[in-house]
């Protein structure tokens, strides 16, 4: 028996006291050492979800298409020909965000044992690459392929992640353009058997559209922190956009809060973003009476709608930028496209299916420049 002394530190002891931005390298040296590994590598996606960037070597080749597939699929995949060392690549996930994949190379086989050891080691490196972000800049700098702009800086320290993933449901959220973004946002928090999903259409373009959703958001999640719920949270962020613009500016707003153990869904319409449910191919939209946008007159005051989820369905969150985009005069995006992109999705988990959206979207515009930053939110329901 190995003494107690002997034995290596567990891969969270080591991450747990290593320097923000040295994780990578601390758990290829563990991995070496523990498990004989060859090469290790962590690739972290884009902006735009479309690229993995290796952190470790930053020259080095980019994730190719079986790093895509275990990134889609969320899967491990296991690679082994004769001659060449055995490839594993394991999603680096954290709640449900996907962040990358982590590649691990050995000269030997790697059977099913090893690698569920392997992917406990890939979901303690995502965990903590997740924490770490706060306090380095090393894996945003290798995110990015171009420079943002000030506006876009703002929303993409305010989003709350691109994925969420819990025992009822899987949520997914994208935003575009992801270097020059405007006002358009979402926010979601899960508490309890609550989760609460935001979608916005900020006012205006620039850094004051990303500033007046920064304000909207924070009041809004000032009041859900204090307990408060989403008529509360309207109510709240409507009069802090309102002291600070005196209806010069306004964020049209929709404010869910979903019950997981019900699954039914109390709603606050504030504005333009349009919400959709699909199931087997058949889409319908939510009719639900308008309010007005916040922040657009002094003490407004919002009232609840509700509607279910039932077994199955896809609740899909567009904002205007998506369902209202007639780009060189082309009808509505929403009027038929749209409903098409989304029947594309059907077998796709949220992750995939709001990229699927997107580019269903970025298709329509046919390389012209889209007027506006667009939004779309996807949850399956699954109890």
């Amino acid at each position: 028996m190995v003494p107690v002394s002997d034995r290596p530190l567990p891969v969270g002891s080591l991450l747990r006291t290593a320097p923000p931005d040295r994780l990578p390298e601390v758990t290829g040296a563990h991995l070496r050492e523990t498990s004989g590994a060859e090469r290790v590598e962590v690739l972290l996606a884009d902006l735009t979800m479309s690229t993995l960037r290796p952190v470790l070597d930053p020259e080095g080749d980019l994730g190719g298409p079986l790093e895509q597939r275990c990134f889609g699929s969320q899967r491990p995949v296991v690679e082994s020909a004769p001659g060449r060392l055995t490839r594993v690549l394991l999603p680096l996930t954290s709640w449900g965000d996907r962040a990358g994949v982590l590649r691990i190379e050995f000269s030997r086989p790697v059977d099913q044992e090893l690698t569920a050891q392997l992917g406990e080691i890939a979901d303690e490196l995502a965990v903590a690459m997740r924490a770490a972000d706060k306090d380095t800049d090393r894996y945003r700098r290798l995110q990015r392929r171009q420079r943002l702009t000030m506006a876009a800086e703002l929303q993409w320290d305010l989003l709350p992640g691109r994925s969420l993933a819990g025992d009822r449901f899987l949520l997914a959220g994208a935003l575009e353009p992801a270097y020059a973004m405007y006002g358009d946002h979402y926010d979601w928090a899960v508490t309890g058997d609550r989760l609460t999903l935001t979608v916005l259409n900020g006012h205006g373009d620039g850094i004051e559209a990303a500033l007046l959703t920064t304000i909207a958001v924070n009041a809004m999640r000032n009041a859900r922190r204090s307990g408060a719920g989403i008529v509360e949270q309207a109510e709240l962020a409507s009069d802090a956009v309102y002291a600070k613009y005196a209806g010069n500016a306004h964020v049209a707003t929709l404010l869910l809060e979903v019950d997981l153990e019900s699954g039914e869904v109390a709603a606050v319409d504030a504005g333009s973003p349009r919400a959709l449910i699909a199931k087997n191919g058949e889409i319908r939209r939510i009719t639900l009476d308008q309010q007005l946008p916040l922040g657009m007159f002094d003490d407004g005051r919002y009232e609840i709608q509700r509607f279910a989820l039932g077994a199955g369905d896809r609740l899909l969150v567009v904002s205007d930028g998506v369902h209202a985009a007639t780009p060189g005069g082309r009808p509505e995006y929403g009027a038929s496209a749209l409903l098409t992109a989304i029947r594309g999705t059907r077998l796709q988990p949220p992750t995939e299916a709001v990229g699927t959206v997107m580019r269903g979207l970025r298709e329509y515009h046919d390389g012209s420049e889209p007027a506006d930053d667009a939004v779309v939110v996807c949850l399956d329901w699954q109890r």
